[in-house]
């Protein structure tokens, strides 16, 4: 008997089918994606399933799929939603440059030499697409997808109209241009897989970005860099930051612009799988903005959920841009800094290079502590200068 009664159900599942995928097409652009916990093909083609997990799926689902869903007894759940974490300010686009070589690479490698470095590193920037047309940044580009968009996941575009992400992309990897004259990031020789994550107001869903943390990881990413957050973790994100690791990637976020209050990081830099950084200006001081950890309660020099691991420049910073060159602050600018710094210095012949290359900027940060010293909330282990 409940065998036939399964059979009637997966019947009028799929004469719901039509129904449920107009229904979708018809759905709201606010907070209507959930995570629907079946593994069941029936339900992943009915409600329209968007990204596929482990345990479940998501999906847009109108006020009807959702209702259904209920009804028959499936587990839902909303999915969350993150933000990048921007400068307050509009950016102007400049058609050139102030400085070749800006303060905070200057500042982090020690002199202001034109940089080098991050052959064979692979950076993945998740943001809100990059302009891979731009002359410092084209030919840095491996990979552009859309993580973002009406299908999971489109290769080949990862447009940037909001130009967070094209910023962040710089400070790691800009490369001056072919003739030498644009703006240079920590790590000039590395590539860049460009995803798209975030709306172009944005805003992103927390399993779009999973699955592109998982994506970066599979395609051989030895980086990603996340210059996005929210007050609350995700545990689409964390398993994938567990996954990514669990495959040797180091993992670098903004902590967050929400200081000065203790314990006011955002996720997923508070994560202890994740190197989280704070924001400083010229004058190496702590930005107020700038989140702050939880260290000053937990065991010095060990990261631990809640702490900040470095501080790095944050405060206007000029990087690539749309249509030019623009000036942002933010610890979404800082997290990149610390991403091109680990590419520049990535530890290849180490066993594990990912926490070699963690350890390396440790003693780094720790040789140029700032105030307050030691392992403090505002900075962790300190500036992490190249020796």
């Amino acid at each position: 008997m409940k065998t036939r009664i399964l059979a009637i159900l997966e019947a009028f599942l799929l004469v719901l089918v039509p129904m449920t995928a107009h229904a979708a097409s018809q759905s709201s652009t606010g907070d209507d994606r959930y995570f629907v916990q079946s593994t069941k093909p029936i339900f992943e083609t009915t409600f329209g399933a968007r990204n596929v997990f482990s345990d479940g799926f998501t999906a847009d689902l109108s006020g009807t799929q959702l209702w259904f869903a209920k009804f028959m007894g499936l587990k839902v759940y909303p999915v969350k939603r993150l933000n990048i974490l921007p400068d307050q300010a509009v950016a102007t686009p400049r058609p050139s440059p102030t400085h070749q070589v800006p303060w905070g690479v200057a500042l982090l490698q020690g002199d202001s030499a034109v940089p080098s470095g991050g052959a064979s590193v692979s950076v993945a920037v998740l943001d809100t697409g990059v302009d891979t047309t731009h002359p410092d940044l084209a030919s840095r580009i491996a990979e552009c997808k859309d993580f973002s968009g009406d299908q999971a996941v489109t290769d080949g575009s990862c447009d940037d109209q909001n130009g967070h992400g094209t910023h962040v992309a710089g400070i790691i990897a800009a490369d001056g241009g072919p003739d030498g004259k644009g703006i240079y990031g920590m790590a000039p020789g590395a590539t860049l897989d460009a995803f798209k994550v975030c709306s172009d107001d944005g805003s992103c869903w927390s399993d779009d970005v999973a699955v592109a943390i998982r994506t970066a990881a599979d395609d051989g990413a030895n980086i990603i860099n996340l210059s996005l957050g929210s007050d609350s973790a995700s545990s689409l994100i964390s398993d994938a930051i567990d996954y990514a690791t669990g495959k040797g990637v180091l993992v670098v976020a903004a902590a967050g612009n929400d200081g000065p209050y203790p314990a006011s990081m955002d996720y997923p830099a508070a994560l202890p799988g994740v190197v989280g950084v704070g924001a400083l200006d010229a004058n190496r001081a702590i930005a107020d903005w700038s989140s702050r950890g939880d260290n000053e309660t937990t065991e010095p020099y060990s990261v631990q959920e809640g702490d900040i691991e470095f501080a790095a420049p944050g405060v206007n910073v000029e990087s690539t841009y749309p249509g030019g060159y623009a000036i942002l602050s933010g610890t979404s600018m800082a997290s990149p800094y610390v991403a091109g710094l680990s590419a520049r210095y990535w530890q290849f012949g180490a066993t594990h290079p990912a926490e070699a290359t963690r350890e390396l900027l440790h003693s780094f940060a720790q040789s140029h502590d700032i105030p307050p010293v030691g392992d403090d909330d505002a900075s962790g282990f300190g500036l992490p200068i190249a020796q």
